[in-house]
């Protein structure tokens, strides 16, 4: 392994460890998620800035490798029967509407000359940050409410919609070929998650719950085997990889929920090992990897600069706007709340503008507004949104 190499990943650890202190220092004036430090920081240390750290090969796969783990963690945290019935009715209506709102609004962008790459302009308005999120509503005693499950639904669909339109629109030539492709793929996860919520054998039980605490981890190695087994599957229908990893991490959540007998919670414990080590230094990785791949010199000129107010404005507008179908569950200022918590983005921002770019679909200095933006939005929504929603009357 070259030293610059050793140089770099000695980086990201420094800023992996530094980004809980930042955000503890900081927590009395605002709430800033660990992705955001993470990213400045990354643009800071990286090769617009300072220039110590660089970007290679190797460190590109680790990066892959987080933004794989990252998106089957979300996956991981969907609770079925949690947001079963109203809330999910609600959050496919949602998405729908932030589709249509989505494209109509990037043609319209795209006809006055202000963006380019209408397809991935579009899909990136529609997602939600939904892993970014989940700390900061767990911490506010709201994942067990009625507002949490909307939430939850809402979240879910601005990850899995957004990577499933990348696989249908942004990342294939052939829409109606990927489209059958699709269909198979998904044939086959609902095949593979209905076999992974039968009752496990108790003996394959015991056997996980002997080796939590050895070395053994099996847990963590059946739920990694499955995150990359559709990762493949995904690969090889020529889908978007995050497809596959999102689908690996609902089927894990069934598999090692689907049978307790032997008094331990096998879910809460391989949960928080895979977050260990996916959190403790895979995904820091991707999010300061993408600090460092940012085109801070496109946010020079004073257009680009008004562009990140307005991406802000169209994330509300696009994402905020479907929440109000959830007005008569949720009430008013539960409505608004959720309307400012779904509509915060940041990491499938940075996923789809780095694919408008890399295939020369999208100006760098629109994906910068929209990254920009993105940050901006992780930070003050949430803050917002909770605010709001505090003044709800429980239900």
């Amino acid at each position: 392994m070259h030293g610059h190499v050793v140089q770099t990943l000695l980086l990201v650890a420094a800023v992996a460890a530094l980004s809980p202190l930042v955000a503890d220092a900081v927590r009395r004036f605002v709430r800033l998620p660990g992705v955001v430090i993470e990213i400045v920081l990354g643009i800071i240390i990286g090769p617009q800035v300072l220039g110590w750290a660089h970007l290679d090969e190797i460190i590109g796969v680790l990066a892959e490798l987080g933004l794989v783990l990252l998106i089957f963690l979300a996956g991981f945290e969907i609770d079925l029967d949690e947001v079963r019935g109203a809330p999910a009715k609600f959050a496919v209506r949602g998405w729908l509407l932030s589709l249509a709102l989505g494209i109509g609004i990037a043609w319209g962008l795209y006809g006055l000359g202000v963006t380019s790459g209408v397809r991935f302009v579009a899909v990136a308005l529609t997602t939600t940050a939904i892993g970014t999120l989940l700390p900061i509503v767990s911490d506010a005693g709201l994942l067990g409410t009625r507002f949490g499950a909307f939430f939850m639904a809402s979240g879910a669909l601005g990850e899995i919609g957004p990577i499933v339109a990348i696989s249908l629109a942004l990342t294939s030539q052939h829409p109606v070929r990927a489209a059958i492709v699709l269909a198979i793929f998904t044939v086959i996860a609902v095949g593979a998650g209905l076999f992974a919520s039968r009752s496990t054998p108790p003996r394959f039980v015991r056997l996980i719950g002997h080796t939590l605490h050895t070395s053994g981890q099996l847990g963590v190695r059946v739920s990694i085997l499955l995150c990359g087994l559709l990762v493949w599957v995904a690969f090889r229908f020529d889908l978007d990889v995050l497809l596959g990893a999102f689908a690996a991490g609902m089927i894990a959540r069934l598999f090692l929920g689907a049978d307790e007998g032997d008094g331990v919670d096998h879910l809460h414990e391989v949960q928080t090992r895979l977050e260990s080590l996916g959190f403790g230094f895979f995904i820091p990785l991707f999010f300061v990897v993408s600090g460092m791949k940012f085109d801070l010199g496109a946010l020079g000129s004073a257009g680009t600069l008004l562009k990140v107010p307005m991406f802000l404005a169209l994330f509300l507008l696009v994402r905020g706007l479907p929440a109000l179908l959830a007005r008569g569950e949720l009430g008013r200022n539960g409505t608004m709340g959720l309307a400012f918590l779904q509509s915060a983005q940041l990491p499938l921002v940075v996923v789809i503008t780095g694919l408008g770019v890399a295939d020369g679909l999208m100006r760098p200095d629109n994906a910068a507004a929209m990254v920009g933006a993105g940050l901006l939005s992780v930070v003050l929504f949430p803050i917002i949104g909770l605010a709001i929603q505090s003044r709800s009357t429980p239900t």
